[in-house]
């Protein structure tokens, strides 16, 4: 028993090290949520695309669905563009609305494909998300408002954004 008490002080300092983090990022990113409550697409109605739930069931893979309908997420690292970096945009996988350019992609080794900048400034829409009981950015398409993923501000420059992406959401076409 003598053996295992050194480990409840090393717990106890884990512990309080994990919730220092946590506050610490939620006070960093407070800025861009309060900025991010007020966006709205700036899209035209009669652009946008709208379809029932049994339209979207039916052009979509139940993946494709949970993410972007649903504003589920992928299994880290499991995504068909976490490691890609070929030259080309990545689009909606919803309504082919461009979002990002390969360009802009980088290695964050978050386990999602990440990027530091958008490729239009209307097409992806920021939007404050209280879910898991923190405050992130939720990242949305502008044209037909599916759910891609998060924004950090723990990017690179020149942003020091990180658009973290579920593949699912996207689909990648070479230039």
């Amino acid at each position: 028993m003598e053996q295992y008490l050194h480990i409840k002080p090393i717990m106890k300092t884990l512990y309080t090290f994990i919730l220092i983090s946590i506050f610490f990022l939620q006070a960093c990113s407070q800025g861009r949520t309060d900025k991010a409550m007020e966006q709205q697409s700036q899209i035209p109605d009669s652009m946008k695309v709208i379809k029932s739930d049994s339209e979207w069931k039916q052009v979509l893979t139940p993946i494709q669905y949970h993410v972007t309908r649903e504003s589920g997420t992928e299994k880290p690292f499991s995504g068909e563009y976490t490691d890609h970096f070929e030259k080309g945009h990545y689009y909606c996988v919803c309504c082919e609305n461009e979002l990002f350019e390969s360009d802009t992609k980088f290695h964050s080794s978050c386990g999602w494909p990440s990027f530091y900048d958008k490729s239009k400034p209307n097409n992806i829409v920021e939007v404050l998300d209280k879910s898991l009981g923190m405050k992130r950015i939720e990242v949305r398409c502008g044209i037909c408002d599916a759910h891609l993923g998060h924004v950090f501000n723990d990017g690179p420059a020149p942003t020091y954004l990180r658009y973290c992406i579920n593949s699912a959401a996207i689909v990648f076409k070479n230039d």
